[in-house]
């Protein structure tokens, strides 16, 4: 496993990453959602991001297909991914499912 994408999943029980572009105009229109949703869970999840131009051998090795992709890893283990995004609402029920 890279080193970069170890340390953020092993910060915390729990980290959600948004794989994004600079030059994604989705991947922006996400950053107010996950603000909202890293305020629900309040330190519960570590939050990070990821530009997969300058990641690109993470990005490869995740298969990350299109931006954004959302990952969420509990134990360093990866329970659940999504391409694009919902509103913060139904991206709180989903992680609930995975982090208590």
């Amino acid at each position: 496993m890279d080193p970069f994408l170890k340390k953020i999943i092993s910060a915390s029980p729990a980290a959600l990453i948004d794989f994004y572009a600079d030059w994604c105009e989705p991947c922006k229109w996400v950053v107010p959602i996950l603000d909202e949703v890293e305020k629900h869970f309040n330190g519960k999840i570590k939050f990070s991001k990821i530009d997969i131009d300058h990641h690109s051998e993470i990005s490869k090795s995740l298969m990350i297909l299109s931006v954004p992709t959302l990952i969420l890893f509990v134990d360093q283990k990866e329970v659940w991914r999504m391409r694009g995004f919902e509103a913060a609402p139904t991206l709180i029920k989903t992680i609930e499912n995975f982090v208590h």
